[in-house]
């Protein structure tokens, strides 16, 4: 628990009201640990850090070196090399180092803040730099097997490299996966900015995928044909590295060696993984040339999103000075109330459920002036519901409407029925013998008709297909080209070409 305190007090200068003021000493201090400097005074310390203005007194400098020591980020041993006194020596005089604990918060915090600055990125140099290491390696490979032995250090030295510019490149291409669209900088850029990143983000993206494309071949059959020999490589190059481990029996080298050579193993799989399929899982090269891809729709819904922002922004004030313009443009009074109730939404609107206990129902039409008021629920306007109090109004009984409707539905459901019996004898019979028909089954004829002209390539070519529905099947062979056919309706005569029509039920009707 006091190591847990310990700890939790070097970035206690963080949490605090003065936490710039400790960032700037912090900094000048990390600086001189980069430039190999053991102390620094606390004159030194105001010269060259970079405070905001105005700079502050050496008084403030001291007391946060004090602060911070307290804190265990520095440490301080007395300063006595410009004691020229007595009164210098009892003066209270330090130099200040970065503690054990203070490297330590220093060191984190600046992979913290570098990793937050860092942008994503595709890596085109990347590709080059594994596709050249890749070749390199190949080429030692195959030296090794004609000559008498491997120069395991070279290919040590390689594959090294290769692994750091891999790694490099997993690391800034899941970055650029996990959120590339940028769309909080681009809700909140203006318009000619959002058009130049789109542009400079379009030309970035067609670049990579295309030398994503060109390498991505070249670097799989590189690996393909390595992946057999690597492992012979693999051992010696764990054997190499083993060799630093502290000493011990023969069997502690011996899991030393192969500890190390499974993880080169499974390096070695990771890149595989990147530019050859694995299974049914597609190579992590095509999901981030798909990523890549699907970046540019994202790009433009951003844009569109804050086109569509913008062009729904309302100007009260201009929609208000427009229909004072309008209503200055009207000729009478009567214009003018109407041009109101149009845009104040003042005309009739009776609805029952806001008023239940209404004697008799009022027409649309009657005016609010003659109407009696409507009483509505607070609850209505606040949360857009109305919740009356003590019990529900009564129910209208609504079983003649009910009764109405099911009748028409009836007689409707007949009248189709009975063209479908009318026109579906399953003989062959003219258009011209057909004679006169009613709506519905004129209705239905239409339909059949339609159905079957869109199966017909030509005018002269017979046609036969079902129904949609599934319930008829309708063939029509056109007649001569001279030949007329007329069927009279209630609303006209239908004509047209003759044809020979036969309409049949797919199956009896019950």
């Amino acid at each position: 628990m006091q190591k847990t305190t310990a700890a939790a007090e070097l970035f206690q200068h963080l949490n605090v009201e003065k936490a710039a003021f400790y960032r700037c000493i912090m900094d000048v201090f990390a600086a001189a640990k980069r430039q190999y400097r053991l102390q620094l005074r606390p004159d030194e310390v105001l010269a060259e850090a970079d405070w905001a203005s105005p700079s502050p007194r050496i008084e403030e400098v001291n007391g946060a070196l004090a602060q911070l020591a307290a804190w265990g980020n520095l440490e301080s041993q007395p300063d006595t090399a410009r004691v020229s006194s007595l009164s210098d020596f009892y003066r209270a005089r330090f130099l200040y180092r970065l503690s054990h604990g203070g490297e330590a918060a220093e060191a984190g915090l600046s992979v913290f803040f570098q990793t937050l600055r860092r942008r994503a990125q595709l890596q085109t140099v990347a590709l080059e730099d594994i596709a050249n290491s890749l070749q390199s390696l190949r080429h030692l490979i195959d030296e090794s097997a004609s000559a008498d032995g491997a120069d395991v250090a070279k290919m040590h030295e390689v594959l090294r490299d290769l692994v750091r510019v891999f790694e490099d490149l997993a690391e800034n291409a899941q970055a650029f996966m996990a959120g590339v669209a940028r769309s909080l900088e681009l809700q909140q850029a203006e318009a000619n900015t959002v058009i130049a990143y789109k542009r400079r983000l379009i030309d970035y993206l067609e670049r990579f995928m295309s030398d994503l494309v060109r390498r991505s071949d070249g670097i799989a059959q590189l690996i393909e044909y390595l992946s057999s020999r690597m492992d012979a490589v693999f051992l010696q190059i764990a054997a190499r590295e083993a060799r630093d481990t502290a000493p011990g029996d023969a069997q502690d080298q011996t899991d030393e060696e192969m500890r190390r050579w499974r993880a080169w193993r499974e390096r070695w799989k990771g890149l595989r993984g990147w530019f050859l399929a694995a299974g049914a899982e597609p190579p992590q090269a095509e999901l981030l040339r798909a990523r890549a891809r699907a970046a540019i729709p994202q790009l433009l819904g951003a844009i569109a999103a804050m086109n569509e922002r913008r062009s729904g922004r309302s100007d009260r004030s201009a929609d208000f000075r427009t229909l004072a313009q309008w209503f200055a443009a009207c000729d009478t009074e009567g214009q003018a109330h109407r041009l109101a109730r149009a845009a104040f939404a003042l005309q009739p609107a009776r609805h029952f459920s806001l008023n239940p206990h209404a004697e008799e129902e009022l027409p649309p039409s009657t005016s609010w002036a003659d109407a009696p008021p409507l009483q509505i629920s607070p609850r209505l306007r606040e949360y857009g519901e109305a919740a009356p109090r003590g019990a529900l109004s009564r129910v209208r009984d609504r079983s003649a409407e009910r009764a109405q409707m099911a009748q028409q539905l009836t007689e409707e459901s007949r009248q189709v029925d009975a063209a479908r019996r009318r026109l579906a004898t399953g003989r062959p019979s003219r258009l011209s013998e057909i004679g006169d028909l009613d709506t519905h089954a004129f209705g239905l004829f239409l339909s059949l008709l339609g159905e079957a002209l869109a199966e017909q390539s030509s005018p002269e070519q017979p046609v036969e297909r079902q129904t949609g529905d599934g319930l008829l099947q309708i063939r029509m062979e056109p007649l001569d080209g001279d030949s007329q056919a007329e069927i009279r309706t209630p609303a006209g005569i239908f004509s047209g070409r003759d044809h020979l029509l036969t309409i049949a039920f797919t199956q009896e009707p019950i």
